[in-house]
């Protein structure tokens, strides 16, 4: 006969063997209970000191110590369900442990071209993302790993799928199911869950249920979608906004590229004039252009400057002129005075007037030379007479 017993946990010991001893208590008394491995085992949440519970089970005796015992078939948590009990427990826990902790999240990948759905492949859940993706982002490469999502296999067969999963090099992985009950659901809150979850390599995203239900899985993933298609809304780029972000950017493109060749034609302009105000050939047509001005202006001043000459020079050329003139005149009169002087001495001219040239000893003499008694040669023209000096006499 099965009864209800409430009480307050006092004591509680899980045994290596998979049984669970524990005392429940009231103000006045207490009783032993046990709990078998098999009922142990659907226990959703973990039994502590202090715990207010409903004890379901039937009276026995521990006939080696005479002492009545209660057999355990179930316990639940006094006013509050079970599985609401070990979530917060297993919240608790995995808190503590750092399992939702920002500093473990990933970073989300902008453009994803691999994603992996760990869910049922029969699932409702499964078609919508199927929808979302062909709708969104055609770009993509899915890979599809059934699993189960709800019932006691469910959990285990979730973390092994997200291990394998790990394993094929996608860009995220995305791990979820449609709504249900709570119990439905409760494969998701699975500790076993968690840790796969955890240990992630891949970028991860729990979608599970509806926006309302929150499960531990939500926690401990990179990020948590309100339902399987939102996560396909969340991580996917819409391909629509994607052409119409690429026609903005190739008409930005243009605009910008027509921008810099306009400037870069003002630029060139600007530096083709700077080169033909800086060529040599310009340099050389300005210093061309500057040596005829300069020779225009030389011309100019040389013309100034001999007109300005010439009007000196013509009184100079007249006076040296006359100074020839009167050089020359005089110069016409010691010449033909040196010509009556020529002609005196000409030796034609003394014979005409009875000279003659005086030798002695073959040599020719002044007559001033001769001593008397010396004997000489009187020459002219046509007679040579030797002489003999009988007397000297000086004339003047």
């Amino acid at each position: 006969m099965h009864i209800l017993v409430e009480g307050e946990v006092s004591s509680v010991t899980y045994h290596n063997s998979g049984h669970v001893y524990f005392s429940i208590k009231d103000k006045e008394s207490s009783i032993k209970c046990v709990m078998f491995r098999s009922n142990a085992s659907r226990l959703k949440f973990r039994l502590e000191r202090g715990q207010h519970v409903v004890v379901n089970g039937s009276i026995s005796v521990y006939t080696p110590r005479g002492e009545y015992q209660l057999m355990t078939v179930s316990v639940e948590p006094f006013g509050q369900g079970a599985l609401a009990l070990a979530y917060e427990q297993l919240k608790e826990k995995l808190q503590a442990k750092g399992y939702f902790s920002p500093e473990h999240k990933k970073t989300q990948p902008k453009y994803i071209k691999k994603l992996a759905l760990v869910t049922a492949s029969k699932s409702a859940a499964l078609q919508d993302m199927l929808k979302i993706i062909d709708k969104r982002w055609r770009l993509l490469e899915v890979v599809v790993i059934d699993t189960l999502v709800q019932g006691d296999r469910s959990a285990p067969q979730i973390a092994e799928a997200l291990t394998y999963a790990d394993t094929l090099g996608c860009d995220a992985i995305v791990v979820g199911r449609g709504g249900g009950s709570k119990e439905d659901l409760w494969a998701f809150n699975e500790e076993v869950v968690a840790d796969a979850i955890f240990n992630l390599n891949t970028f991860v995203v729990s979608a599970v249920g509806h926006e309302v239900d929150v499960q531990i899985s939500d926690f401990v993933a990179d990020l948590r979608a309100p339902t399987p298609s939102a996560a396909m809304e969340m991580i996917l780029p819409d391909q629509n906004e994607i052409l119409y972000t690429l026609s903005e950017m190739q008409n930005r493109y243009a605009r910008t590229l027509k921008q810099i060749i306009s400037n870069k034609e003002h630029q060139l302009e600007a530096l083709s004039g700077e080169l033909q105000r800086q060529s040599i050939s310009r340099k050389l047509r300005m210093m061309e252009k500057e040596f005829e001005n300069v020779e225009e202006e030389f011309k100019r001043v040389m013309q100034y400057r001999l007109s300005q000459w010439n009007a000196q020079i013509d009184p100079l050329v007249g006076e040296l002129k006359a100074h020839i003139l009167h050089s020359l005149n005089l110069k016409k009169q010691q010449l033909h005075t040196l010509e009556q002087k020529i002609e005196l001495y000409n030796p034609k001219h003394k014979q005409k007037e009875g000279w003659a040239e005086v030798t002695l000893g073959g040599k020719q003499i002044k007559l001033e030379s001769i001593n008397e008694n010396d004997t000489f040669s009187l020459t002219d023209t046509t007679t040579k007479l030797e002489v003999r000096c009988i007397h000297k006499q000086n004339v003047l």
